[in-house]
């Protein structure tokens, strides 16, 4: 099968999401070159998706649950609690990092062919799911090494999967415009993850919070997902679907999808000249 492109006045606006599609084979080939660059010339190569999650999750455990004291109430054990909110952090920070330097770091294919320009920030947070489950491996092995069963809610986790590429896809793909415009956010983005971190349940759990607060605090929109994966896997944890702060937390993520969707396509005609 061929395609003819034809080039006239409008037509790039109305045919756009067609487009997408039409290119659909961009988001495998892009996510596979990815992967392959970041681990290309490394001793451990793929290996390296398993270790730092694992490091850090030592790490939390250590620092959170030994010196700080903050367990959780919850006889699951602690690695398992806090695995359980690194896992889709761990995505979510990726994602953010790669999409947000993603156009300026395919300076050459955005100034010589034509693509939605959408796709290159997209592809770097599919390859980021896909670093997110190569992770999953840790938590399974955390199961039979504490010889432990989940609760049958874990077979709800794809839903908290969608949400946390939902919630990972609109500020990468507004990070990534900003980033061709004013390149300072290429320091910008590292700050935001980091600051991130100290704002999400990761280590700790959304009940310590005050509850006055808990409104404010569901403004950011991974916390509702990591909580919503804490309940799929934690058999003690509450269950965010029935208190008002989730909802926030997945308004908030819609809301940005569709102003980050809106600021790339305004912002994207200039990305050939500025990148």
């Amino acid at each position: 099968m061929s395609f003819h492109i034809v080039i006239e006045p409008g037509r790039t606006e109305k045919n756009y999401w067609k487009d997408l599609w039409r290119y659909r084979e961009l988001f495998y080939i892009l996510s596979w070159r990815d992967i392959k660059v970041r681990y290309k010339q490394t001793t451990l190569g793929i290996l390296w998706a398993i270790l730092r999650p694992l490091l850090t999750m030592l790490i939390f455990t250590f620092v959170f649950g030994t010196i700080a004291g903050m367990k959780f109430a919850s006889t699951v054990p602690y690695a398992i609690i806090v695995f359980a909110g690194l896992l889709p952090w761990q995505f979510f920070s990726n994602a953010l990092s790669e999409s947000g330097n993603s156009l300026v770091g395919n300076e050459r294919l955005i100034t010589k062919v034509y693509f939605p320009r959408m796709i290159i920030p997209a592809s770097s947070v599919i390859t980021s799911f896909i670093d997110f489950f190569i992770s999953f491996v840790i938590l399974l092995a955390l199961f039979v090494y504490y010889r432990y069963v989940p609760p049958l809610q874990v077979f709800v986790m794809p839903i908290f999967w969608i949400m946390a590429f939902i919630a990972s896809i609109g500020p990468g793909l507004y990070l990534a415009a900003l980033n061709v415009k004013y390149r300072d956010f290429r320091h910008v983005i590292p700050f935001i993850i980091q600051f991130g971190l100290f704002i999400s349940p990761v280590g700790f759990s959304s009940e310590m919070i005050p509850a006055q607060w808990r409104w404010l605090y569901a403004f950011n929109p991974i916390a509702g997902v990591i909580d919503g994966f804490r309940w799929c896997i934690v058999q003690d944890a509450p269950n965010p679907l029935v208190y008002y702060p989730f909802y926030i937390s997945l308004t908030v993520s819609l809301l940005l999808l569709g102003f980050s969707i809106r600021q790339f396509r305004k912002m994207e005609k200039n990305f050939a000249d500025l990148v």
